[in-house]
């Protein structure tokens, strides 16, 4: 028996064939690639406007917009990101594939929207910033997942692993 057999778990491609052809066909591709570079801006922006209010106290409602901006941007993603799941692996979740960049990418909802529910109960301001800044945390791991997953597809396209 050689010697890495525990060392070294089987691993599945990201894609089957049939499951890339799926991707490379399906409209919902292109929105994603749309989507999340443009969620990555609106995220910088706001991310600047909390940082902004979190030091100087100015700007509460154009952070307010920005955090409310960025969470709708959030859910389109993740209900157009559903629809991709269905179309390229046939369930609209958990596809083993993406199983963990979705169970993060609820947590970053749940805080999104923890987000919303404070702005709505009038919570203070700051404790309504600390809760966002969470959220936009969790989000970038959760876009670190993804990018890593892109960057596993580009180079399982390219036959390197």
């Amino acid at each position: 028996m050689p010697s890495d057999t525990f060392t070294h778990a089987p691993s599945r491609q990201l894609y089957t064939p049939e499951e890339r052809a799926r991707r490379d066909a399906t409209v919902w591709t292109t929105v994603q690639g749309v989507l999340a570079p443009l969620q990555f801006l609106v995220f910088l922006v706001s991310l600047a406007l909390v940082v902004r209010f979190m030091i100087t106290g100015a700007g509460y409602d154009l952070a307010t917009a920005s955090i409310v901006l960025k969470t709708l941007v959030l859910l389109t993603i993740m209900v157009t990101g559903a629809i991709w799941e269905k179309v390229v692996f046939g369930q609209y979740l958990f596809a083993p594939a993406f199983f963990w960049e979705d169970v993060f990418s609820f947590a970053v909802i749940a805080l999104h929207l923890t987000y919303v529910w404070a702005l709505f109960a009038g919570w203070p301001h700051d404790t309504q910033m600390w809760i966002a800044l969470a959220a936009y945390a969790a989000y970038v791991v959760n876009a670190a997942q993804f990018l890593w997953k892109l960057r596993m597809a580009r180079l399982e396209s390219e036959g390197r692993l």
